[in-house]
């Protein structure tokens, strides 16, 4: 059933929010600024109309949403932050103290799931929309943008030979039980000790008896898998339980693959994970998808970003990537920077694509400055892995590596909104001085001119 607008009620005893907290506080002027009846409008269509319990306010989903993103949260913290921080309740849309939990954590993950990556861009736009009302970004910067990619690692462990194959027994062995199947042998205990030597046999350099672990673990794993093939209930021609029935054919392909196989598993329990190696001297492979961001080029604020799955080319994603800003944004970007792994793009849009090998010595200067400004891209990709949870995704499947993608874009925006809200004076101030410098010395060198130089500071 659809969310049900939140009616506040007074309380005989109890002061309001607003009366309590500072109006100047950052998080107080983006509640006020923020028009939440859009997601209203937006999310209601994922809900019957007449049918269940009402679905949690819309509002208090999206800003613990925009929280956990902003702050580097997990779905259990912000939660429980919440609770503590009058000011993160306000954002959310309270008028009063809460002092229980709003949701069960688990919610967060349900709601995702529910409103879908489609519905949740709607996140990352209404942040550009509110930078634009705040005049913190200009319409004229979607005219260059800078894409490039990156890989969003999966919460999941160093994949060896010897924990897959343990792990998949496992997995295996639970959900026979689950539905009742009686093994022959399980091998639980035998295959932990056994991976447990041979970690200590590769970590000695004691290759031979190691390889000879991990060879006895593909046994034990091959075994089961055949026990389970024999007693499990069949529906023609296929075993019966759907989940039983993927974890055979994972397993399965576990045990064909070899060292130069394509599309390997790489865990057991997140199976759509890829290997990307980006030529990295710190880390030479990656676990994970590849995802595009894309930023303006002036101030950094991100207008695109998606993951994309079966490791493409660079070149290749860069039609997705300037469709989703003019989706996002509205505007066609009119010149678009990007390093050299995107030799070769075959983009054939209107926007022009600039390559940035080297700048070229006849550059003029307004093109050897947007050329330059391709590099800034970087540390906003740096500070969507430290600061809004990037780095390491652990939300489950495909679905989930998009939607982490598109939120943490949206919580770096809103820590940009933060910022801007309490060094927005400081710009203002900075720029009058600014003006009133240029005042001052066109009045010394020519006062005839003092117009056209008022016109130019105003300009910029």
């Amino acid at each position: 059933m659809k969310p049900k607008a939140a009616i506040p009620q007074c309380e005989l005893f109890g002061a309001q929010l607003s009366e309590l907290l500072n109006p100047k506080h950052p998080l107080y002027v983006l509640a006020e600024r923020i028009d939440w009846s859009q997601f209203d409008a937006a999310i209601d269509a994922c809900y019957a109309e007449e049918l269940g319990r009402p679905g949690v306010n819309t509002r208090l989903m999206v800003g613990l949403i925009y929280l956990k993103h902003a702050f580097n949260e997990s779905d259990e913290s912000v939660v429980a932050r919440w609770v503590e921080n009058p000011y993160w309740q306000f954002f959310c849309g309270c008028a009063y103290m809460q002092h229980e939990l709003p949701i069960d954590p688990s919610s967060l993950s349900k709601w995702r799931k529910r409103v879908g990556v489609e519905r949740l861009e709607k996140l990352l736009e209404a942040t550009i929309q509110m930078a634009l009302a705040m005049k913190a970004l200009r319409p004229q910067e979607f005219q260059k943008v800078n894409v490039d990619t990156t890989v969003q690692e999966k919460a999941i462990a160093f994949p060896t030979d010897a924990r897959l194959y343990h792990k998949m027994r496992a997995a295996l062995v639970r959900r026979a039980r689950s539905l009742g199947i009686a093994l022959r042998q399980n091998y639980r205990f035998k295959s932990k000790k056994l991976l447990a030597k041979q970690g200590r046999y590769a970590h000695a350099q004691q290759l031979k008896r190691a390889a000879k672990a991990t060879r006895q673990l593909k046994t034990f794993l091959g075994r089961v898998l055949r026990d389970v093939r024999r007693k499990a209930t069949f529906l023609q021609g296929r075993i019966a339980d759907e989940r039983l029935r993927e974890l055979v054919a994972l397993a399965e392909r576990l045990l064909e693959q070899t060292r130069s196989s394509k599309h390997k598993v790489y865990s057991v329990h997140a199976p759509e994970v890829e290997c990307i190696a980006k030529g990295k001297v710190h880390k030479r492979y990656e676990f994970g998808c590849k995802t595009s961001v894309a930023t303006t080029s002036k101030n950094n604020w991100i207008v695109g970003a998606h993951a994309l799955h079966g490791n493409p080319y660079d070149g290749h994603t860069l039609s997705g990537a300037i469709q989703q800003v003019e989706r996002l944004t509205g505007h066609t970007p009119a010149d678009v920077m990007v390093d050299q792994g995107y030799r070769g793009h075959g983009y054939a849009g209107s926007a022009s694509v600039h390559v940035v090998r080297s700048i070229p010595k006849r550059a003029t200067r307004a093109l050897r400055r947007m050329l330059k400004r391709r590099a800034a891209i970087e540390p906003t990709i740096g500070h969507l892995k430290s600061d809004n949870r990037l780095d390491r995704n652990y939300l489950t499947g495909r679905a989930g590596d998009r939607i982490n993608a598109i939120l943490s874009a949206a919580g770096y925006n809103l820590r940009k909104l933060l910022r801007w809200v309490v060094f927005a004076p400081i710009f203002w101030l900075t720029w009058w001085l600014k003006v009133s410098l240029a005042v001052v010395i066109s009045l010394r060198r020519a006062p005839s001119q003092t117009v056209g130089v008022l016109f130019a500071a105003a300009s910029t």
